[in-house]
């Protein structure tokens, strides 16, 4: 008699290798391998634009590693905890395997599930469950210095693990969506068209974005705050799409690089202590752990300095060449991301809330933990946060880590011919200089959208009154 299939449920975990739901479901016979694009369901956060594009080239790649082991995906739309019980009963299925996820609608999912048929969660999201990263009284962490010393007492994480030999779907399964059909990828204009230049998605993609990285790991520690140079890793899409297992990056630059890979394990842990908050704190998008902060005022996200912003035209460089970069290719430095986020919520008093919604929509890794936390870190309303009252300097934090301006030059090329001492200041240079380098303020290159100083004073006033009650 043939065994009743299995349905392996694919979320952001689009990979074969150290995927134990698909070992697992892989073991027992038959599987049904489905991806659910849902946009439906109750509370959830619509899959921005940017990580569209990566999502269809993503779950075409997942498509034909499965082929390569005699599988195929299923691609269906809808609100997923709906789809798969239909989907169970249409192919005999009375056993669902995934990955266990931490945000709210997928947690709220899993129950649901849960309730309707048998749901067997697995880990790999994570290096380790937060859950199981307690205290010495058995409590959850709420601050990231003592959760990464309990999460490295309990590193290094397992082994990963092959893919499974062989993917058995049974004869009638269905055929699924067509992926063209979705619209995942932008049509006119395209802005993504320089999105490929940078990126290949894929598990075969971030198998070798990790390789490159191994390879120069070593000096990440002294380079990953310089924009200018090419020091980060890059695989934070790959790890938010669930390309690369937490494991298989931990082992594969622990392996390369030994004690000097400690700054960047330690990244990798804070991705973990993210999902941790986001279990203990479901709406960290929309409310700020700092309740009080509630009470700021904010210049509405329709402003003209809010809308120059988004384009890279607020008249400071450094922000303006992090904003580019986003657009152009879909993700921006760290150093710079916290630069111009606080340029946003500080400078221009707009709602961090605003920030998130941008940065969800225009980056390719954007994590919900990683990016909610980013920002209420760097608005200093998170529970473990920078205070409000550190406002960077842009001119300041530009000379620090762009010292050469190499990373304006390339993203602000109509400053290129400035000198190096007023390229993050370019009000500062003498009209020869600007004459020089053919370069207009308020034509060429816009005048600030609002003076340091002026801005430094009007935030912490702000922030006093808040203090204030």
């Amino acid at each position: 008699m043939t065994a009743a299939p299995t349905i392996i449920w694919f979320r952001q975990d689009l990979r074969v290798a150290d995927q134990a739901a698909l070992a697992a479901a892989a073991a027992e016979g038959p599987v049904v391998p489905v991806y659910v694009l849902d946009d439906e369901a109750p509370g959830s956060l619509r899959i921005g634009g940017a990580q569209r594009w990566w999502l269809h080239h993503s779950l075409a790649a997942l498509d034909a590693e499965l082929r390569g082991l005699g599988g195929r995906l299923i691609l269906l739309r809808g609100r997923a905890d709906t789809v798969l019980l239909d989907l169970a009963q249409a192919v005999g299925a009375h056993r669902i395997h995934a990955l266990k996820h931490y945000e709210p609608w997928w947690t709220a999912q899993e129950t649901a599930l849960r309730n309707r048929m048998e749901l067997r969660l697995h880990g790999g999201v994570a290096l380790t469950p937060p859950s199981r990263v307690l205290s010495g009284t058995g409590g959850r962490y709420r601050i990231f210095t003592p959760f990464w010393r309990a999460l490295q007492a309990q590193m290094p994480p397992p082994e990963p693990q092959p893919a499974p030999v062989r993917v058995n779907v049974p004869a009638g399964a269905p055929q699924g969506e067509a992926l063209a059909s979705w619209g995942l990828l932008p049509t006119k204009p395209d802005w993504a068209a320089g999105f490929s230049d940078w990126w290949t998605p894929g598990e075969r993609g971030g198998w070798a974005a990790l390789e490159r990285f191994a390879e120069v790991a070593i000096r990440y520690d002294h380079d990953r705050n310089i924009p200018g140079v090419n020091g980060s890793s890059r695989l934070s899409p790959h790890l938010h799409f669930g390309e690369l297992s937490p494991a298989q990056v931990w082992h594969t630059i622990a392996d390369a690089v030994g004690k000097p890979a400690e700054p960047f394990l330690r990244e990798v842990g804070w991705r973990d202590f993210a999902l941790g908050l986001i279990e203990q704190f479901p709406d960290s998008a929309t409310r700020p752990h700092r309740i009080q902060f509630e009470a700021l005022r904010h210049t509405p996200g329709s402003d003209p300095a809010i809308e120059a912003w988004r384009r890279g035209m607020t008249g400071y460089p450094i922000v303006d060449a992090g904003m580019r970069e986003l657009w152009a290719t879909g993700w921006m430095h760290n150093r710079v991301r916290m630069i111009a986020a606080s340029f946003l919520v500080k400078h221009l008093m707009g709602d961090w809330r605003d920030g998130f919604a941008w940065f969800w929509d225009t980056l390719l890794d954007a994590d919900l933990g990683n990016n909610a936390l980013g920002w209420q870190w760097i608005m200093g309303s998170g529970v473990d946060s920078s205070p409000f009252i550190r406002i960077f300097a842009p001119v300041g934090q530009g000379r620090k880590f762009d010292a050469n301006g190499a990373y304006v030059r390339r993203w602000c090329p109509e400053l290129a011919k400035l000198p190096d001492d007023v390229i993050h200041a370019p009000w500062e240079a003498s009209a020869f200089e600007l004459a020089t380098a053919g370069v207009k303020l308020g034509q060429t290159y816009p005048e600030p959208v609002v003076a340091h100083e002026f801005a430094r004073q009007r935030a912490l006033a702000a922030f006093a009154e808040i203090k204030a009650g």
